[in-house]
């Protein structure tokens, strides 16, 4: 049996940096707040939780005091930064530069043209209620429309200028369909910008190549990601043998259920096959390393 796990799966480079804040901070003092799951892991979360950090939530926020609050790489709104420090608490700000970059040229816009006539639309193409896009709206003040699927911008008013923003773990290539529709109703100015992480945008066609590769697919993710989902649909396009496990105790129900040919009902490590093994961008590395411990074992 060859088992593979994918060098291109685990944290992206904004969880990680996330993740090694809140790390660092627990060394020193041993105990931090988390505004929310630090990821949507929760062997990771629970790892973290064991070396002191409590996750909390808004209500949360609004009681707590003089405390060390990590904000995740999602980001957050301004008013999460008025309401902690409001109560004199120390921020550690985890949020991804990517976000970030995006968040300050969506705010640069709104305070740049918010006055004007006729007032534009800014728009953001996003899944409504995730947490970035919160944060996102939040520089608006809450007066941007979010898009989740292009059926959606036929309520624009195309009378109005439009500044179109994405998600930054959006497709490019939906993305890049809601341009088109926008540009063809558009009868004021429209102005988009391609604000989509790469790192992340480019696992899809990576994925799909390892997929493809292996005989049996492990994908390895959080029921809360939604990177997670999308990525494992991507997965199961490339190879119909794809299974989603959140740990590595799933492992042998989870391979129990494939309708594998004759000549493969032995046990696995007798077997010369393909399995491999990726996750999701919330993912850690060490869990995925885990499930390839338990097939070998």
């Amino acid at each position: 049996m060859q088992i593979t796990i994918d060098t291109h799966s685990g944290f992206c480079a904004g969880v990680t940096g996330a993740i090694r804040r809140a790390e660092n901070e627990l060394q020193q003092t041993g105990q931090l707040y988390c505004l929310g799951d630090i990821v949507h892991n929760g062997q990771e979360v629970q790892r973290l939780e064991q070396l002191g950090l409590e996750t909390i939530d808004y209500d949360d926020l609004r009681t707590i005091h003089n405390a060390r609050v990590l904000l995740r790489a999602h980001g957050e709104p301004p008013s999460t930064y008025w309401i902690a420090r409001q109560n004199g608490n120390t921020i550690i700000d985890g949020t991804c530069p990517v976000v970030k970059r995006l968040q300050q040229r969506i705010a640069e816009t709104y305070n740049a043209h918010k006055h004007d006539n006729p007032q534009p639309q800014i728009a953001i193409f996003g899944k409504r209620g995730h947490a970035e896009v919160i944060g996102l709206q939040g520089q608006t003040n809450n007066t941007a429309i979010v898009i989740e699927h292009i059926s959606e911008a036929e309520h624009l008013d195309y009378e109005r200028p439009i500044f179109l923003f994405s998600q930054t773990t959006k497709s490019l290539d939906e993305f890049n369909r809601l341009i088109e529709f926008i540009q063809a109703h558009a009868r004021n100015s429209f102005q988009y910008f391609d604000t989509i992480c790469r790192s992340v945008a480019n696992r899809v066609n990576q994925l799909k190549q390892f997929a493809a590769e292996q005989d049996i697919v492990l994908f390895v993710g959080g029921t809360k990601s939604s990177n997670a989902a999308v990525l494992f649909a991507h997965c199961q396009e490339a190879n119909p043998n794809s299974l989603f496990i959140t740990s590595p105790d799933e492992v042998p129900d989870k391979l129990s259920t494939i309708n594998l040919p004759t000549s493969l009902h032995s046990p696995l490590s007798t077997l010369n096959i393909k399995i491999g093994i990726c996750g999701a961008t919330s993912t850690p590395l060490w869990l995925m390393q885990q499930v390839a411990d338990k097939l070998s074992t």
